[in-house]
């Protein structure tokens, strides 16, 4: 048994929002190529993400959202065939084109199915090679380049589905994961702790009050080692005493030193060590459980190498 899956679809390169977008096929062709140049994806067992059955979205988001999201799409596949534009905006940095449904669909979807699989014990952990990302998609707006919330999804699945009593997110994003707190607060199943750059879109996050939720607003230009003390301090007594039957992982790479998104000064090294402190939390109380899903990382080369960095602890490389 290959104790780290790897979840993905070609559906989810075929979701693009334009020339120049920063959220596009290429971040995934990176990630690919890493994991082969590398020979990190011979350790990995591969499987093809399915996609989320609409009860299943329906746990994190609005029934009303789904059924819009779906409209749009649909609408727009008539707007095409009669000449019309090739994509219908969300907001100012969201769009669709005629392959973001089956894109969406497939990124909640291998969330799930990792999350079948990691409890079967077909696996210890998993990653999802996944987009559009989700961490920004509350329960009834998607925004921020996220059209549902793929970990927030597979988190609450894990609870209904599958009957476990406490499950933790992690997010290390630069950006704040507005739309897992969104879906959260309050539920007190779910213990959510987070980084992120602050003040950053979407400019929220700092003046959380909600018991189930650990946010630390940093400041730009923090780097790896601040982030580390801040992780000892906060997060690990928290996630220590919460005792997780589970942990996902909202795994965005963009609070890279080289990524332009944000201003933080991470390094692979810091993702790896991250992942290992949260993988000892996982082994600790969870069965070394942990599904992790891609987020932001738009400097293709720091993505690639970080998230070899993340599945090397995984897998136990």
């Amino acid at each position: 048994m290959n104790a780290t899956g790897y979840f993905t679809h070609k559906d989810c390169w075929k979701h693009e929002m334009g020339p120049g977008h920063p959220e596009c096929p290429e971040r995934l062709d990176a990630i690919e190529d890493r994991l082969l140049i590398t020979g990190v994806g011979d350790a990995l067992d591969r499987r093809e993400a399915p996609q989320a059955a609409l009860g299943d979205l329906e746990l994190a988001h609005d029934r009303m959202l789904v059924a819009a999201i779906r409209g749009l799409s649909d609408r727009l596949a008539d707007d095409i065939k009669a000449g019309g534009p090739a994509y219908a905006q969300i907001d100012p940095d969201t769009s669709l084109n005629i392959h973001t449904w089956n894109a969406a669909l497939r990124a909640a979807g291998a969330a799930i199915a990792a999350t079948d699989s990691v409890l079967a014990g077909e696996m210890e952990n998993a990653f999802c090679a996944v987009r559009p990302p989700g961490h920004h998609a509350c329960r009834n707006t998607s925004m921020g380049f996220c059209i549902f919330n793929n970990i927030a999804i597979a988190a609450k699945y894990a609870l209904e589905r599958h009957g476990l009593k406490r499950v933790a997110i992690v997010d290390f994003d630069v950006h704040h994961g507005n739309g897992t707190e969104d879906i959260i607060r309050g539920d007190d199943r779910m213990l959510m702790v987070s980084f992120f750059q602050h003040p950053l879109y979407p400019f929220s996050g700092a003046d959380t009050h909600a018991s189930n939720m650990v946010n630390l607003p940093v400041p730009a230009y923090t780097k790896g080692m601040e982030v580390r003390e801040l992780i000892e301090m906060m997060w690990i007594p928290r996630l220590e005493a919460f005792k997780p039957q589970m942990i996902f992982i909202s795994a965005g790479f963009d609070a890279h030193r080289e990524d332009d998104l944000g201003q933080m000064g991470l390094v692979e090294q810091d993702y790896a060590w991250i992942t290992q402190r949260v993988k000892d939390v996982a082994r600790r109380h969870a069965k070394g459980r942990i599904v992790s899903s891609l987020e932001g990382g738009y400097n293709l080369s720091a993505l690639a190498r970080s998230v070899e960095a993340h599945l090397r602890v995984l897998a136990d490389l």
